[in-house]
């Protein structure tokens, strides 16, 4: 045990040391400040002189803790924008909950995104986190209740509730993208509920991890909440390590029985060896040990940090007619730099080797206004919703070429024998671009009910999409606005009351100038936007109160894609096009007494169906297996002693558009043991890739492939107190 804390907190450096502690004892007064002030509150409330004044007043009402017996959720705020049941919302929607992230010890993307059928993570350069979402690739596709959080880097889940996992688009609710779905991360909110609690994590590569949540009632009208995370780390690859902090503390305030507001802030730093993975050779990722690296490892780090500040404020006019303003203001602070594979092993072990620097902030304003009405003509009943959103984005890049051994030679040729390289390098001024984003939106929903067996949910959006971008290097300066329509149509049918059958079609458009808007240039700024239409059956079936059933076929075409102009004009014609076709299917909860199931499974067919400026017609859509099955299950042997085991497997993928490098699908079996001390400690150990399989997760390209992770082991030990 001695060992363990000594190497839990032992840093290479006095600024991490003095970042730790500080972290520590900013808990502990906030602890403190929680602890006194309910009880000052709870002393003022026990005044009888006192009482009738405090219960007059409007109060936090306590909301109930999250249910940690079942991986079933029942409830989806994103789809409708409305607090909805999933049986009542016509979209494939995975919800990894509470229970799900405490049991398999999850704390990002590729980790929450495992067990959802049609989702893919992408290695993103290793800097961020890109997705495959029913083959439809994206680096922009995130948002934080509801709100765009588009810039690139890697999120941590210290403080999210659950997490959303959309499949489709859904433009009406979200705007632009979404080409294949979308991710929406839920907060944890101030919301009067008592919580102390400390995670501390351990593990394999010298894991190192500290997580709080502190939350209470400071007075009947007011409650406050600080999450707050440290993490300290290497990862399996030779040279990994990360290190990231996080705080984000949390308001909520009533100032009538009708009116309430919720504040909040975060700041959130992640410094990290940006990992590019390894090259391939002979059309198949390179076959060598799993934690090889290749390069020059001085040359690979990656910094972020983001301040971000929200309000959120409720008003109910009466019982039918509700008003909600949301209002987020982020920055985003982000510079890396890479000396990376950029060709494939020859037959003499010799590959291309590249290098280059990237520098980006960004600005962010979202305001959302949501008015909920509820009324009926002729005894159908009606849930309209009329929205707005005013969002504005201000991002400057710039980019940096590298040159090796002070010659002008941007690539060199390295042996993947010799491991490090240590070539000098200068990096010179590339790119450098500034770009401002201003959409106004307006939008219209109605959730009607005929009656108690057809529902339908009609609706559309506009979209006034403006971009401005300013070349610096070139001083070129390009515009372009697009007004798009986006509409949704839905029809449900319930036979019965925990069955629901739908049908559904969405539709929504990604602008030309790309998921971060950097390629408006002179042979795109005339370009309209890329279609995205998406056409499901589904069915959702509540088998009991713990477990459900969904399934759902699709067909997502994506149309006006960018394609080389056959008269040679060296411009685009908007003729390209792609199809996935598939079938997904979901269960979840809790199967009988003490046994708990995540199940899904998908398949995908995406490919091109008209020539791209990248593909011709044919070519299979990139990291997109056909199939992927996944089963997690839970039992509970007694009050104190748990279970799980889970098994992934996923068939074989193409590493780019060009399908000239496969990646063979991979299976794999995951593990936990849980205890519970007592009422107020528990104790996990999770274990992944139980059997040291040697696979490939995923890449970037045909020649930054991600190895997947040796067997780790984590364990964690959750302090309420």
């Amino acid at each position: 045990m001695r060992n363990f804390i000594n190497n839990f907190f032992r840093s290479k450096n006095n600024q991490t040391a003095l970042f730790f502690w500080q972290f520590c004892i900013l808990n502990f007064l906030l602890s403190e400040l929680l602890t006194n002030s309910h009880a000052l509150a709870t002393t003022i409330g026990s005044d009888k002189n006192n009482l009738n004044s405090i219960n007059s007043l409007p109060q936090i009402t306590v909301t109930a803790k999250s249910d940690l017996t079942t991986y079933n959720s029942f409830q989806s705020t994103s789809s409708l924008r409305l607090n909805k049941a999933l049986k009542d919302t016509p979209q494939s929607i995975s919800v990894v909950g509470q229970a799900q992230i405490r049991d398999q010890n999850i704390v990002n993307l590729e980790e929450a995104s495992r067990y959802v059928p049609s989702f893919f993570v992408k290695q993103g350069e290793g800097n961020r986190d890109q997705i495959s979402i029913r083959g439809n690739d994206s680096t922009a596709d995130f948002f934080i209740d509801g709100a765009r959080d588009d810039m690139q880097y890697f999120r941590d889940f210290y403080n999210i509730e659950q997490i959303e996992f959309l499949k489709g688009p859904n433009a009406l609710s979200f705007g632009r993208g979404g080409s294949g779905g979308l991710v929406n991360r839920i907060s944890k909110l101030a919301n009067g509920e008592k919580i102390r609690r400390i995670v501390l994590s351990g593990g394999s590569f010298e894991n190192r991890r500290l997580e709080t949540d502190l939350s209470d009632k400071i007075n009947q009208k007011t409650a406050m909440r600080f999450n707050g995370v440290y993490e300290k780390s290497n990862t399996f690859r030779d040279f990994g390590n990360l290190e990231k902090f996080g705080i984000n503390p949390t308001l909520s305030y009533i100032f009538n029985k009708n009116t309430d507001i919720k504040i909040g802030y975060e700041y959130f730093n992640d410094q990290r060896f940006n990992d590019r993975g390894l090259p391939s050779q002979n059309g198949a990722p390179l076959k060598i040990r799993s934690s090889k690296f290749v390069g020059n490892p001085d040359q690979y780090n990656s910094k972020n940090s983001l301040n971000s500040g929200f309000a959120i404020i409720n008003h109910e006019f009466n019982n039918q007619l509700k008003l909600k303003n949301y209002t987020r203001f982020t920055t985003y602070d982000k510079y890396y730099k890479n000396a990376y594979p950029n060709g494939a092993v020859d037959s003499n072990g010799l590959f291309k080797f590249s290098a280059y620097d990237n520098a980006q902030n960004r600005n962010n304003f979202t305001n959302q206004t949501d008015l909920t009405a509820k009324f009926e003509t002729k005894n159908i009943k009606h849930e309209l919703l009329l929205g707005t959103e005013i969002t504005h984005q201000a991002t400057n890049i710039q980019r940096k070429d590298g040159y090796f051994n002070g010659t002008n030679n941007k690539d060199i040729f390295i042996s993947i024998h010799d491991g490090i390289n240590t070539n000098a390098l200068d990096y010179r001024l590339s790119t450098a671009s500034k770009s401002s984003v201003r959409v106004l939106s307006g939008f219209l929903q109605d959730n009607i009910t005929f009656n108690k067996y057809f529902e339908m949910v009609a609706g559309a959006r506009l979209d006034n999409f403006s971009i401005t971008n300013k070349n610096i290097v070139s001083d070129k300066k390009y515009s372009r606005t697009d007004n798009l329509i986006s509409p949704k149509l839905a029809l449900i049918l319930k036979p019965q009351k925990n069955i629901s059958n739908y049908v559904s079609y969405s539709v929504s458009y990604l602008p030309s100038s790309g998921d971060q808007f950097s390629v408006l240039d002179a042979k795109t700024k005339n370009l309209k936007a890329e279609k995205l239409q998406n056409y499901e059956l589904g069915a959702k079936w509540d088998v009991s109160e713990k477990f459900n059933l969904t399934g759902a076929l699709f067909v997502l075409d994506r149309t006006n894609s960018q394609a080389n102009d056959p008269n040679g004009s060296g411009f685009y014609v908007l003729s390209g096009s792609s199809r996935t076709k598939g079938f997904e299917a979901s269960a979840n909860g809790e199967i009988y007494k003490n046994f708990n199931l995540i199940a899904g499974f998908s398949h995908l067919n995406a490919q091109i169906t008209s020539a791209t400026t990248n593909a011709t017609k044919g070519k299979k859509l990139a990291l997109t297996p056909q199939n992927k099955l996944s089963i997690w299950g839970k039992y509970n042997f007694s009050e104190k002693f748990s279970a799980g085991l889970g098994f992934i497997k996923q068939s074989s993928q193409f590493a780019s558009i060009d399908n000239s490098v496969r990646i063979n699908g991979y299976h794999r079996f995951d593990g936990a043991l849980y205890y519970k001390i007592n009422h107020k400690i528990r104790a996990q150990i999770n274990v992944e890739n139980i059997f040291n399989k040697k696979y490939y997760l995923t890449g970037h390209n045909n020649n930054n492939l991600q190895p997947g992770s040796v067997r780790a082991f984590k364990g964690n030990l959750v302090i309420d107190f």
